[in-house]
């Protein structure tokens, strides 16, 4: 097996579309927003008997903290790969990574997997050197749902009570949905953000970074921001990233002044219908908290997501969980990282 670097969207893309576990945190388009982020990133593919069996996108993040390189969400291996060629995979991407760490004078390396959480998968990590990530910056546990269905089925497949807020939402004629690709919009969608930001203690990502993204992804009409009025005022908005057959809820916000209004049950309904439209297959509600795996646990978790978790889980679906962030050490500096993370963690009650 050797390592090339790919500069072609469409070998890059292509080769995305043969694979089963994969979000767009690994498209091309997601490494020309870190480029337009002004981070440097490396798009390397893993070649045996001279065909692409797996990629990487690979980015330079630099903090006060500490500088690393990061992996979201990946690598993405080709479908039906073993355990052993996993871990063959990984160990020459890590030999690689290192000579670029030593380069770019980084002090971890960060592997965000999207290789599903099992005992064989997380011991590839574990000989390979790796330690568990003190937090994560992606989801490792989603929420997934089959949208292939009729809509009449998605419906009756949901919780009874969120089929009813929905049911109630469309007879609201103070409620509307409003589609938007005008950037513009994204102030609208950046007001309710940063209040629920506020209002949940996580942080909020900057103006800049979600006018990238959104112009990004906008050149291939793969984003769209939803707006939910209620009498006029917008309390609740979404965006969400279209790829490769998945809908991805990314980011959202709600005003905690209406929140008996069912506003955001009729934009995620909307939400659905719109990737369904668009030839989707399945829907991504992002990630829901890990001790939530049905109704009841919601009453005993102590997650700040667990109120998320049970209206995402209310649409149907199932629960998918990966193996969890892994970091490999490259120098002492680490360990300052990894110290205010882990206090972040704990004062986010992660």
């Amino acid at each position: 097996m050797e390592i090339i670097e790919i500069n072609n969207k469409q070998e890059w893309e292509d080769f995305l579309l043969e694979c089963e576990e994969k979000s767009f945190l690994q498209s091309f388009n997601w490494g020309e927003f870190q480029i337009k982020e002004k981070n440097k990133i490396w798009r390397l593919g893993i070649m045996s008997d001279n065909k692409l069996i797996a990629i990487a996108l690979v980015i330079k993040f630099s903090a006060k903290r500490g500088t690393f390189l990061f992996i979201p969400h990946g690598p993405v291996l080709v479908n039906k790969f073993n355990e052993k060629s996993n871990k063959e995979i990984l160990e020459l991407l890590l030999v690689y990574l290192k000579n670029i760490a030593k380069e770019e004078k980084v002090s971890f390396i960060r592997v965000s997997p999207i290789i599903l959480k099992t005992q064989d998968n997380e011991n590839i990590f574990l000989d390979l050197g790796f330690r568990q990530s003190p937090i994560h910056t992606h989801p490792e546990v989603t929420w997934e749902l089959d949208i292939t269905l009729p809509e009449n089925d998605l419906l009756m497949g949901m919780r009874k009570t969120t089929r009813y807020l929905i049911k109630q939402a469309k007879n609201n004629k103070d409620i509307q949905i409003i589609k938007s690709t005008d950037i513009k919009d994204l102030e609208l969608f950046k007001s309710v953000y940063k209040e629920t930001a506020k209002r949940h203690n996580f942080s909020a990502f900057a103006n800049e970074y979600l006018n990238s993204e959104l112009e990004v992804f906008l050149k291939d009409k793969q984003i769209m921001i939803f707006l939910g009025k209620y009498k006029e005022e917008v309390v609740s908005a979404a965006i969400f990233v279209f790829w490769q057959g998945t809908c991805f809820y990314h980011h959202s916000g709600s005003l905690s002044k209406h929140n008996k209004i069912p506003v955001s049950y009729l934009l995620q309904w909307e939400a659905i219908k719109e990737a369904k439209n668009r030839g989707c297959n399945v829907y991504n509600f992002w990630g829901i908290a890990p001790d939530i795996f049905n109704d009841k646990d919601f009453k005993k978790s102590k997650h700040p997501w667990a109120g998320l978790s049970l209206f995402k889980m209310g649409f149907g679906g199932q629960r998918k969980e990966y193996v969890k962030t892994q970091d490999f050490i490259i120098s002492k500096k680490y360990w300052l990282n990894y110290i205010i993370e882990l206090l972040r963690k704990i004062k986010r009650g992660l």
